[in-house]
């Protein structure tokens, strides 16, 4: 019962602060987005014991510059033409420097350190840097709309699954990786999802509920994929969370898993329907 509390506490201190980011928005979301894109990459790291070397250093310094590269636009489409122009340069320069790293210490790092480096800068601050964008790019009418809907689309897929699981749940749906997962559990947090984008559409955006409800079943499977996927890099390294910064709920990666991939898939959704 303690630890039910200690979870339900905490969640309710992020929400609030996932909320206020979205009202506030500028400069308040930028250091949200930075800070948990650095905690999220360091935990992602130190899975791979990276996280004191320099491949690792050059992984936060990465993401650091290209967080500060997607805040520079600020409102406006800068805020989306400046990291589409700049990421592929900074990544670039990134593998350079990693596989320079890689030659001249060789053989301290193994290429599956230089590419688990790497690819932690695409996983982490790349993807959540889609938060900041959704919100301040005018390319949308609706841009605090869409935010929440980042949110209610993965966290309440999350909680319907769990909720039809618990229920219903018989077949399983990745019994290696997540064996209390099932299949009616991941139907069920896709309709759910979908039933909240159009509740939520109907108040906030009438006129879009009906591609708000679309948007949120699609949002919501590639979510769970998400969810998998953080699941699949712990049992390889026999990890159960990715940190203890959130009780009760583990690491930023343990409570953004599905976050990383829904907020991308809901940008690009909004951009080609709305």
């Amino acid at each position: 019962m303690k630890a039910f509390f200690i979870r339900l506490a905490s969640g309710i201190v992020l929400l609030a602060i996932i909320i206020l980011a979205g009202v506030l928005g500028g400069w308040f979301l930028f250091g949200l987005t930075l800070l948990i894109s650095l905690i999220g990459y360091w935990e992602f790291v130190r899975v791979f014991g990276l996280h004191r070397n320099i491949l690792g250093i050059l992984g936060v310094i990465t993401s650091v510059l290209y967080v500060f590269l997607v805040g520079m636009g600020g409102e406006g489409n800068g805020g989306i033409l400046i990291p589409l122009v700049c990421l592929p340069i900074l990544l670039f320069v990134y593998l350079l420097l990693l596989m320079g790293v890689y030659v001249f210490t060789f053989p301290k790092y193994r290429i599956e350190d230089v590419m688990a480096a790497f690819f932690g800068v695409l996983y982490v601050p790349a993807m959540l840097s889609f938060l900041y964008l959704v919100r301040m790019t005018d390319i949308f009418d609706h841009r605090i709309s869409l935010y929440w809907l980042i949110f209610i689309c993965s966290w309440g897929c999350d909680t319907c699954a769990y909720a039809v699981g618990m229920l219903i749940g018989k077949h399983k749906l990745a019994p290696v990786l997540s064996p209390k997962k099932s299949i009616e559990g991941a139907v069920g947090g896709t309709v759910g999802a979908a039933l909240l984008g159009l509740l939520y559409g109907s108040f906030f955006m009438k006129e879009q509920a009906g591609v708000l409800a679309l948007i949120c079943a699609v949002g919501a499977v590639l979510s769970q994929i998400g969810d998998l996927t953080a699941s699949a890099i712990k049992r390889n390294h026999d990890i159960k969370d990715y940190g203890h910064l959130i009780p009760g709920h583990g690491g930023i990666l343990d409570r953004f898993d599905s976050v990383i991939f829904t907020a991308p898939v809901i940008f690009l959704l909004a951009v080609m329907s709305l």
